[in-house]
């Protein structure tokens, strides 16, 4: 029995992704604005952003659906059960973006437009048509991607890219890495039946473990550059600190786990568990404890 019409057009469009978006998008946005919140540039700019990372996921639905065929997590998407044409999530796609766009284009500024579009354009013309497929630089190329929408959301507060956007850009990025990789590992068969180079599939799953760990306390520093900046205050470097130690912990605790037990698989699942409560959590942190009085920086675009 075949979903019914709204539905097809909601599941194309992932709409786990577009919240988790919408999360941390509300948190850059919060941040650079200090407290002083023009609500109906947040309301825009979030709506805005929504659609356009909405019709991200429905091009990237359209591009994938032959590889989507080989995963067992996937192949009752919508466009691989045949309930929904290419050529009508392509249009809905087209829509969305343009509502996308224009609405960022009328409420928001050239700076915030030009994220979107910059992460936009990687996750569906670069990740999604090539890197994905034929690299296993391909995470690090579409964690770019993944980290846009909440720089975009702070420019479009703060009206210029500055040292604030710069420390997202880079927390965002490097939070993308162990959060992929996690789900690389427990939905390992998947990725390795569709021919899908990423790390674990490439390198061994033992290999994506120690790059876990690394990235993992990456971020954990990258995270308290906000403070160090003055962008955030204690409540937010207490959060960051008690998530970051709480992921490393669970990081280090695979380090003994053979590659083909089946602990491994569970213990991934509980770094990517911990990496959706620790993004979350931050993105609160940053939208209530920012700084009113934070230094502007000595630089901007």
């Amino acid at each position: 029995m075949k979903a019914a019409p709204f539905k097809r057009y909601l599941q194309v469009v992932k709409p786990g992704i577009v919240m988790g978006n919408l999360i941390s998008s509300t948190g850059g946005f919060l941040l650079a604005a200090h407290g002083q919140i023009d609500w109906s540039a947040l309301l825009a700019t979030l709506i805005g952003l929504s659609l356009v990372v909405a019709a991200g996921c429905a091009f990237n639905n359209c591009i994938d659906r032959d590889i989507d065929a080989k995963m067992a997590r996937t192949q009752k998407r919508v466009l691989v059960s045949g309930a929904m044409s290419v050529r009508a999530a392509f249009a809905h796609g087209c829509v969305l973006a343009l509502a996308g766009f224009g609405l960022l284009a009328l409420w928001s500024n050239g700076v915030a437009l030009a994220c979107a579009a910059f992460g936009f354009v990687i996750y569906v013309g670069v990740y999604s048509l090539y890197m994905k497929r034929h690299s296993v630089w391909g995470t690090m190329v579409g964690s770019l991607s993944g980290a846009a929408p909440p720089v975009a959301a702070y420019c479009a507060a703060r009206g210029q890219f500055d040292l604030g956007a710069a420390i997202l850009l880079l927390m965002f990025c490097l939070w993308q890495m162990p959060h992929s990789y996690a789900i690389a590992i427990f939905r390992f068969d998947d990725y390795r039946a569709a021919g899908i180079p990423v790390l674990p599939v490439v390198r061994g799953i033992d290999e994506a473990k120690k790059q876990i760990l690394l990235y993992i306390i990456a971020f954990a520093l990258a995270t308290t550059a906000l403070a160090a900046s003055g962008y955030v205050g204690a409540g937010y470097l207490l959060a960051s600190c008690a998530t970051s130690l709480w992921w490393v912990a669970i990081a280090l605790s695979g380090r003994k786990l053979d590659a083909g037990q089946p602990a491994v698989s569970q213990w991934a699942r509980q770094v990517f568990k911990c990496s959706v409560v620790t993004i979350t959590v931050l993105s609160v942190a940053m939208a209530v404890d920012f700084q009113s009085l934070a230094p502007h920086a000595h630089w901007g675009i």
